[in-house]
């Protein structure tokens, strides 16, 4: 669930700032529970663009707080205005 919510808010982050997840580069997640890894490839396979999947890694960390599951931090790229 908490994975669902960050992507609906990346994507929303994306948007505002010109740019969506066509063009990510790479993404980065963290984990509580490596255990759930499976399950959140679920969801991020789902939510991906087909043909325009970011370098990624996954690992398990200590996160910022307990009532957090995952973290995910991402770089896309912007078009040039000119």
């Amino acid at each position: 669930t908490q994975a669902k919510v960050i992507l609906g808010q990346i994507d929303a982050l994306l948007a505002e700032a010109g740019t969506s997840k066509q063009q990510l580069l790479s993404a980065n997640i963290w984990l509580k529970d490596i255990g759930t890894f499976g399950e959140m490839n679920e969801v991020w396979d789902k939510w991906v663009a087909p043909g325009a999947t970011p370098a990624r890694a996954t690992v398990e960390a200590r996160l910022a707080g307990p009532q957090y599951l995952i973290e995910i931090a991402v770089v896309a790229a912007i078009a040039a205005k000119g």
